[in-house]
């Protein structure tokens, strides 16, 4: 069995390796989204920041 062909419904358990292999690849995605989302967040918090200032100028 190889992650190629393993279905996540399968009545069939995952060996270690593709185990192992799905929940690296499940961190990696998670790591990258948690990036995206914080320079979404900071760059929202710093847009709204600057029409504060803006506006008390």
């Amino acid at each position: 069995m190889s992650i190629d062909n393993y279905k996540l419904t399968s009545m069939e358990e995952p060996t270690d390796e593709v185990l192992s292999q799905l929940m690296r690849e499940a961190a990696e995605d998670a790591k990258q989204k948690r990036a995206e989302a914080t320079a979404r967040f900071f760059g929202q918090l710093k847009h709204e920041s600057q029409k504060i200032s803006t506006a008390w100028q």
